[in-house]
């Protein structure tokens, strides 16, 4: 019975007791379509790549260093899937978390200092310096958001949206980056954007990390957005009745798919009609304590959930029933402190 493999780039965190460039890389893991892990190795050191991207066509990894100042790093791919270094440049700010390529850019988001950056992207994996696009603002969970915190970029027709965490605002930017950014959407006090997801009706889902809810966003022309509510992701709380902590989301069909830290669970929800929030929690994919679900990609025409379980240090394939929601964990794979999942 034939059994293809999918393989997946897996960046990682170092140890919580190591310093970054200790140890941690890029990994390469196979996954079969039965849900069972295969391999396992680390396809190229580099310092805390706790987000990668592919470039198009394929033949170029992007991977950013989150420290404080952060880097992009390029690696070409071969046919065998070995990563050599191409080059390495400034991500333009502090502890970049979030980078996605276009065909002539990489876009980078910086947490610790609020910047987005585009970075010039040649053929081969040549990188350019960036140019920096400084956030201001403040939000009213003080710990959290006393300064802008951008956190994820998207691609937006021939422009970008990026979430920013510390500031409750989605901002965009001309694609090339040849232009002033604006404010597409502000988004409830204390929301902290995270990550989103985009429909092919152009309605936007955006994963409140801050107060656990799934939000709305649909387009009102002129580059803006407007925000019409917001759902409950889960009900499943942290041990002291707190809400989790959203981390990743994505959308296979009518169904999105939430990472919750804390409740430690995989949140699956149903889009009926999503400008009506006709979205319910159908099921919460139990991960085990302390699995603490930064990323996961979902593969297989939305069937196979892999999981970066980052503090127990292992990768989980959830197996999902479409029909219903449901999964179930179909394997584990030991791997030091994952952070992103990337389908190579």
């Amino acid at each position: 019975m034939s059994n293809p493999t999918i393989a997946l780039w897996i960046g990682t965190y170092p140890k919580s007791d190591a310093a970054p460039g200790t140890g941690e890389g890029v990994w390469r893991v196979g996954i079969g379509a039965d849900g069972r892990f295969t391999g396992g190795e680390l396809a190229a050191p580099v310092a805390s790549p706790s987000f990668l991207a592919s470039a198009v066509p394929g033949r170029t990894l992007l991977a950013v260093t989150e420290t404080e100042p952060g880097t992009l790093t390029s690696f070409h791919v071969a046919d065998d899937g070995a990563l050599t270094p191409v080059a390495t440049v400034t991500s333009g700010g502090s502890s970049p978390c979030h980078v996605v390529a276009t065909p002539a850019a990489a876009w980078v988001a910086n947490y610790g200092d609020g910047v987005a950056a585009v970075v010039p992207l040649a053929e081969g994996g040549a990188l350019g310096e960036p140019r920096t696009f400084p956030h201001a603002g403040t939000g009213p969970v003080t710990d959290r958001q006393e300064g802008p915190h951008a956190h994820f970029v998207h691609v937006w027709g021939d422009r970008v949206l990026v979430a920013d965490l510390g500031t409750d605002e989605l901002r965009t930017y001309p694609l090339d980056g040849s232009g002033a950014g604006e404010v597409a959407a502000v988004l409830p006090p204390g929301t902290g954007p995270r990550h989103l997801v985009e429909l092919p009706d152009g309605t936007i889902l955006l994963a409140g990390e801050l107060d656990c809810r799934l939000h709305v966003l649909v387009p009102a022309g002129s580059g803006r957005l407007e925000h019409v509510g917001s759902v409950a992701i889960t009900a499943r709380t942290m041990a002291d009745g707190a809400p989790g902590y959203p981390s990743h989301i994505t959308v296979a069909g009518d169904l999105v798919h939430v990472g919750v830290r804390g409740p430690d669970v995989l949140s699956v929800l149903r889009v009926q009609a999503a400008g009506d929030l006709a979205i319910e929690n159908v099921a919460d994919v139990d991960l085990g304590a302390g699995a603490w679900p930064r990323h996961h990609a979902v593969l297989a025409d939305g069937e196979l959930v892999v999981v970066a379980a980052q503090n127990t240090d292992e990768l989980l394939a959830v197996r999902l029933d479409r029909a219903s929601g449901q999964g179930e964990i179909t394997d584990r794979l030991e791997l030091p402190v994952p952070a992103c999942v990337l389908e190579a």
